[in-house]
């Protein structure tokens, strides 16, 4: 055998053993293409289609720590608390599809807290679904919600303007020319025999089942509008009206509040309180709500696009009186640094109180 042959049977076995060898490999998947978010901008900004469906998703919430001086919901000495330091988280999930009844929507806000060294609180805030105008689940009552509040301040419900917090049925109708409306049933919140202010507020009896009862109207035009809403506590069996005109000058924002309660001498769900009971006389726990009556008035004015200035001032019948501003400063675009002065004068016990707060809050 000479060299040649020898070169080529080696080089025939290398090939077939290689061959073999090709044979068993294995060959890898195809990799499987990559689906990219999709941008869902039918609902507003921030919402994107969930990777396989036609739901669409928005995440968004803040992060914000404050300090405060004194307590201007309480002059009595319980309200002595001198300087303390508040942080909070807040998470929102919102979602939206399109149906023949138009958007399926939820909101759900979930709120973290952490006072001055105590233990973490948590709270389910708000969760609800909405469809063609009707609203079910937790959510601030809409004698709030459709009246808009009490002003741009922290401080804005020393003077009590409704309640927060609950479940309800809601269906909000809008004409498209300006004119809004509302109706809403509304959660007690009743399960046990409970009572306040020395017995001038009966928030709870057993075995209650009849819902409270909010309604609404309201019409916008221009630079002007005007609300009226209406609350009925099943339990006290009394209620209020709100009735409220905002007006938008263009150097500045203005809004009048007024509210009468169906009766002075009792406190409900709807002309209610947040004050300490140290902020009434012994016997006389109907002085630390509205009385017959409570007016609310406001002002924002932008300064620049990052610096706006805010007040409110309210009054009751029961000669409670409350004055807070604040400057709102976004050095930049989702930061809020934003301090705010509360002077309250409670007449009924002759004392007053100065209270303060500094919040630093970011947005996402």
């Amino acid at each position: 055998m000479n060299i040649k042959s020898l070169l080529l049977g080696s080089a025939a076995a290398l090939a077939a053993v290689s061959g073999a060898h090709a044979a068993d490999a294995i060959v890898a998947a195809e990799p499987e293409p990559l689906e990219y978010v999709r941008i869902c901008d039918a609902y507003g900004a921030g919402y994107f289609f969930i990777p396989g469906t036609e739901t669409c998703l928005k995440v968004g919430g803040m992060v914000r720590t404050e300090g405060g001086w004194y307590n201007a919901y309480n002059p009595g000495p319980g309200g002595d608390r001198g300087t303390y330091w508040h942080t909070r988280a807040q998470l929102s999930i919102d979602t939206a599809s399109d149906t023949e009844y138009g958007p399926l929507k939820t909101d759900t806000v979930y709120r973290f807290d952490w006072n001055d060294g105590k233990d973490t609180t948590t709270k389910l805030l708000w969760a609800n679904i909405s469809l063609g105008g009707f609203l079910v689940g937790k959510q601030d009552s809409q004698y709030n919600l459709f009246a808009g509040y009490a002003g741009n301040v922290i401080n804005d419900d020393v003077i009590w303007d409704g309640p927060y917090e609950l479940n309800q049925i809601t269906y909000n109708y809008d004409a498209g020319n300006g004119f809004t409306a509302v109706v809403s049933l509304e959660d007690s919140n009743s399960g046990a025999d409970k009572t306040s202010f020395g017995g001038a507020w009966v928030q709870s009896v057993q075995n209650h089942y009849a819902p409270n009862v909010v309604a609404g109207a309201g019409y916008k035009a221009g630079a002007w509008q005007f609300r009226v809403v209406g609350g009925y506590d099943s339990i006290v069996e009394e209620g209020a009206i709100k009735a409220r005109v905002d007006a938008d000058f263009g150097v500045f924002k203005a809004f009048l509040m007024g509210g009468w309660n169906t009766n002075g001498d009792k406190l409900n769900q709807y002309a209610g309180s947040n004050l300490d009971p140290s902020a009434c006389p012994v016997g006389r726990g109907d002085l630390c709500g509205w009385g017959d009556w409570a007016l609310w008035t406001g002002f924002t004015v932008p300064i620049n696009d990052k610096l706006q200035a805010n007040a409110q001032f309210a009054y009751t019948d029961s000669k409670i009186l409350e004055v807070t501003a604040n400057v709102r400063w976004n050095p930049v675009k989702n930061l809020l640094v934003q301090p705010e002065v509360t002077y309250t004068n409670f007449d009924s016990v002759n004392q007053d109180q100065w209270a303060g707060i500094l919040r630093f809050q970011r947005s996402f």
